[in-house]
Formats: C-alpha cells, structure tokens, sequence
C-alpha cells in the first residue's frame, strides 16, 4: 500500500483517487558495495531481513598506529551490548552497525574510512563536528537528560557543575539525530529491514524516521530509567521525546516499572490508553499500535566463558587468592558517575568495621572504578569523595598489611577483573539509581564458571543489591537494601559474610540458573521476534504523515478507508429514502474549546431543518448526562438524545 504525507487529517485524499506508484528500482547506498533485495513493495521471502542496530558509538576499538589504514588499529569491542546481541539475531541475516566513531578516532572521518569498516567490520560511522558532538553528548545527554532520568532534578547552579534545559543544546541533540537519520536514509531499505534504536542518545530518531519511511520498522529500546510521569513532565520538550518513542513500532524497557512509568506519561500528557492482550502491551496511536516489551538485557555467556577459561585469566585469580588470603573479600564494580553510590558504599565499609570489631583485618572491599563515561566537575566531585572517604577508613582501620578498602581507579584488565569476581565471596552493589546494572549478573557466573582455585566443593555466592537498579527485580536471592541507609548497607554486609555456605549455595544456584538462561542473546531473540510481529501489518494498512518538525505522527488507516467526500455524501444523501444521522456532540456540533457548551439558536435550527425530514432520524450522541441534553434540545422534538455514551436512549 502506498505511504502518503499531508499536514491535516480533512486533506486526506479518498484511496481511490490516489494513483498507485508504479515500482522502481532500489538505488544504490552511496557507500554500499553490493546491491539490496529489488523489491520495494513487500519483504522478500528468500532471505531474512537486515537488522539495522543504531547506538551511538560503534561497537569499535581504535588505537593509533601509523602502519595501520587511517592511522588506527580497529578492532571490535566485544564488551558492548551492541554487538552482543548479534548472538540471538538469526544466523544468516546480515547486520549493520550504524554510530559513531570511537574517541580515539573521530577526527579520522573520511568516506574511504566509511567503506573500510563497512567491509571490514559491517559498521557505518555517522560523522558529527567535533562542536556538535561535544553539544549533544556532553552538554544534552550526559548533564541534562541522563541525570533526569535518573531522578536527579537540575537544582544545582550552573557554577557547580548543574545544567538547566537550554533551548541550543536541545537542538544540537536534534541535529545530531537528524545526522543519524541521514546516514540511514543513505543505506535503509524501509520494506525489509528491521531498525533497532538504542538508548536515550537517540530518542528523537524515531520521528526523523517515520517522516522519512512512514513503514520503516523501527524498534526502540531504552537502557536507563524511565523516570516517574512527575519527574518527566518537568522536561520543557516532554510531548516531543514521548511522540517519538510512539513513532516506533516496538519500545522496549529493562523493568516493569520503567514501562509504567512510560505509561503514565503518555496518558498525562497526551491523553493515550493502553491495553494489555495476551500478554503484550500495546497503545493506539493513530492507527498505529505501539507494542510495549518489559524484559532486562542479559549478559553475554559465550564472551565470560571465553575470559574464565584463558590461561591469564587463571593466574590472575590465583594471585589475588594468595594476596587476601585469610581475608574476607567483597567485590564492588562501578563506573564512575554521580548515582553509583561509591561514597555510600565506602562508609557502610566503615560503619561494618566500627559495629563488628571482629571484622577488623579480616574484611576488604575492592572497589574496582571503572573510566568516566563523560566530563565535568560532577564527576571529578565522585572521585575526590571516594578517595577522600577510601584514605580516612584505611588510615582509622588500617594496619601494616591490611588495607579495608581498595580503590582500584587506574587501569584493569578484563581478566583481572575476572579474578576479582571469581575470588570474591560477596558483590556489593550500592548504586542510587541505574537503569539496570549487570555486574551481579556477570558476578554469578564468574562465580560458577571460574575452576582456577581447584575447590570441587559447589559454587556459592552472595550479592548485596540496592533495590533501585534495574536487575533488582530479577535476582530474587540477593538481600536487597535502600543505599541511602549507611546502617541498612553495613548489615547486609555482615548478613553476607556470615550467611551460611549451604543457603549461599541455595541463593547462587537460584541466580546463575536465572543469568544462565536469560542472557544477551535470549534478549536480542525476544525483542527480534516482537519486532517482527509489531510490524506484521504494515503492508495491510495506508499511512499518512500529519505534522511538522517533533509533532510528526503517522496515521495508519485500513486498505478499504474511504474519506468522506461532500460529492459522494450528496448524491448517496439523496438517493436514499430512510437515512440513519449520528451526530457527536463536543468537538462536532459544538468545538471543544467553545466556554459555552450549549447549542447556540442556529444548531437548533440545522437540527431541526434535519429532523423535518419524515426519511431522517437523527441522534445526537455524547456522554453527557440525559437531564443536560434534554433541557438544551427540547425545542428539538423530533430529535433522538444517546447520552451517557448511550447508557439513556430518548
């Protein structure tokens, strides 16, 4: 069916007026080397579709090296979600990665490095200035709408790092959307290939989209929190960001309550329901229903497995082994960032060691700091903190060969980090909000996986969860905490080190069972699959594009829609001898914004003049109550009342 574009609903031409486009070939995508499926009115059968994953950041690594084509050494991060949910997408369809370039290598743009990592690495950069960039990541993202999200209010004053809404860092944000729009208008063929959009970065892209293919199947999922409708209704540009999460087709959510919350924005503020049938949540948006899918991404099993088993991986653990040996070892791993908790988790350290003596040159925590994801005084605010707190605690508790806390902010490599995991026998996650959090889930099965020790005896573990991260939900076996309560943290710990091994084991075998079956690739199969049935019904609808810039919608109409034409409806009207008239009351006969709700003399007189006709029975219909409606159309004698939505029929 053909997708059409008009600015208002009454301008929508009749179907039958409109001429069918007759096929064309596909052009060639600037940068694409061999050509797409031909068909560009149904999906081919032959072959699975594309997916198309935009993030935004390629899943790359660059590293400078002059020998190397471009001046930079490529690999793939195999650490990114991005590029392990490839593990779950079907084995013979092809995948296109479309973001960014890594850090390192931005100023490296060119559009021979474009057809090099398309042929190499099946990856697509979009070319952002280096001002832009800095605008929309930095500015918009990281200091204005993650940290909403996150429930953290702009209060601060500009002159401590706090970051109002401001009007030009929302439009470079739209701009840099609009940049991903167009590297994949370059590359997209809408019939058939299947869009996955990640996280907040990208929000707008899916209006950008829609305007452009108004069948595109386009899914969204969202890796942080989806705050309460209280918290986002606070963003000036809130009606945008929700019109263009409903412009996809799928919007996924690690938690229940994200979803909720998504909700209940659309309800507040654009008066949308939603319905709930066998088992899928779906909005009626214009025509359209918008699938809504709760499910947490999980780890990548394959990727852990290869860590555990590589021979460095071994001795890293047997060296932290032998260096706490004696001790009692808890693992923590964040990244450097206002909500994780870092501070908090330092003195429930210490409030352990001042309520249980005995503790005293036994416990360490391990704090393993991961690199900042962005810059500012907020950050750098984080780390001087845990320094701070770190340096006070060991030089209270501390003795010649005993350090409580160990802060680890430079540099580690995976495999240590796996030792730290697989020697630890609790993990602390102390976190103040997080949109998911998987380090108890990489926690688990680093646990299980790990045989350097030689201990035979079965796995045990035990994490210490903030109940306001995202994988909360789903480890029904961790003693979940408030990180707010420094005294709740600090006994959870020592809960921890003194539970019982036969309820550890109890309490792992529970998770790892849970980790181990919900990974990346059940993940990625899952939101592929409902993608797919989101967009079943594409070909059997019509679709117009109303609206201009942010307010862009789609209204998707059935094949047999028919406008109502005034030279259809005439002829018809007086051809016919018993005719049926429904007519609605607020927003047809009277306008919604009009203060006074009754008829004025002159649409007593149309009624009227209408039911004077002996062919015509005309209703009036609304949800107002009988007493109201019969007072103001009593000078209607002939006319039929429906109120209460037809509960009271006169």
């Amino acid at each position: 069916m053909p997708s059409l574009s008009c600015h208002n609903l009454l301008e929508l031409a009749a179907a039958n007026e409109v001429p069918l486009p007759s096929p064309t070939p596909l052009r060639l995508p600037r940068v694409m080397s061999v050509a797409s499926p031909a068909s560009p009115t149904s999906p081919s059968p032959s072959a699975p579709p594309r997916r198309v994953i935009v993030s935004h950041r390629l899943p790359l690594r660059a590293a400078p090296d002059p020998a190397a084509p471009f001046g930079f050494a490529f690999t793939v991060d195999a650490g990114t979600v991005a590029y392990q949910l490839r593990s779950g997408l079907p084995a013979n369809a092809p995948v296109l990665h479309i973001g960014t370039l890594p850090a390192a290598a931005a100023e490296a743009a060119s559009d021979e490095l474009s057809n090099y990592l398309l042929a190499n690495f099946s990856c697509l950069p979009v070319y952002l200035p280096s001002d832009l960039h800095h605008r929309f990541y930095h500015g918009f993202c990281k200091h204005y709408l993650w940290p909403l999200l996150h429930y953290l209010l702009p209060l601060t004053p500009s002159s401590l790092g706090g970051l109002p809404f401001q009007r030009t860092l929302y439009h470079s944000f739209l701009s840099a959307n609009r940049a991903f729009a167009d590297r994949l208008t370059e590359v997209l063929t809408p019939d058939e290939d299947l869009v996955w959009i990640h996280d907040y970065h990208l929000l707008a892209l899916p209006t950008f989209l829609r305007k452009r293919f108004p069948r595109a199947k386009v899914g969204f999922f969202l890796h942080s929190p989806f705050p309460s409708s209280e918290i986002f209704r606070t963003i000036p540009v809130r009606d945008d960001l929700v019109r263009a999460l409903l412009n996809a087709d799928l919007v996924g959510f690690h938690t229940f309550d994200y979803a909720r919350h998504f909700l209940s924005a659309c309800s507040r503020l654009l008066g949308l329901d939603y319905q709930s049938k066998r088992g899928y949540i779906g909005i009626e948006y214009y025509g359209r229903t918008v699938t809504v899918k709760i499910l947490p991404v999980g780890i990548d099993m394959g990727q852990l497995r290869s860590v555990v088993s590589a021979p460095e991986t071994g001795d890293a653990v047997r060296r932290v082994a032998e260096a706490y040996k004696g001790r009692r070892l808890m693992i923590g791993v964040d990244d450097v960032d206002l909500f994780k908790g870092i501070g908090l988790k330092f003195l429930a350290m210490e409030q352990l060691l001042v309520e249980h003596p005995e503790l005293r040159g036994r416990a360490v925590l391990v704090q393993i700091a991961n690199p900042a994801r962005s810059e500012g005084r907020d950050v750098q605010g984080v780390q001087d903190e845990a320094r701070a707190i770190s340096a006070r605690v060991n030089a209270r508790f501390g003795t010649p060969g005993y350090t409580p806390i160990v802060l680890l902010d430079g540099p580690v490599t995976a495999q240590e980090k796996a030792a730290y995991y697989a020697t630890a026998e609790c993990c602390v996650v102390s976190a103040v909000r997080d949109g998911l959090n998987r380090i108890p889930y990489i926690y688990t099965v680093l646990r299980q996986e790990s045989d350097a020790l030689g201990d035979d005896a079965p796995k045990r573990s035990v994490i210490v969860l903030s109940e306001f991260v995202g994988c909360s939900p789903s480890l029904s076996g961790a003693i979940r905490v408030n990180p707010w309560s420094v005294e709740s943290v600090a006994e959870a710990m020592n809960a921890a080190l003194r539970m019982p091994e036969a309820e550890q084991r109890l309490r792992h075998e529970k998770h790892y069972k849970y980790v181990s079956t919900h990974d990346v690739a059940y993940w990625a199969r899952s939101f592929d699959q409902d993608l797919q049935r989101a967009c079943k019904d594409h070909f059997s609808r019509r679709h117009w594009g109303i609206g201009f810039g942010m307010s862009f919608k789609v209204v998707a109409l059935g094949p047999n829609f028919r406008r109502l034409s005034v030279e259809h409806i005439v002829p018809s009207y007086r051809r016919t001898e018993n005719r049926l008239i429904l007519l609605d009351y607020d927003g047809t006969v009277m306008p919604e914004n009009s203060i006074d709700k009754a008829p004025s003399s002159e649409v007593i007189s149309v009624l009227n003049r209408l039911c004077e006709d002996p062919r015509n029975r005309v209703f009036i219909v609304s949800g107002r109550g009988k007493d109201e409606l019969s007072k103001w159309f009593a000078p209607c004698e002939k006319l039929g009342i429906a109120a209460e939505h037809g509960y009271s029929t006169r």
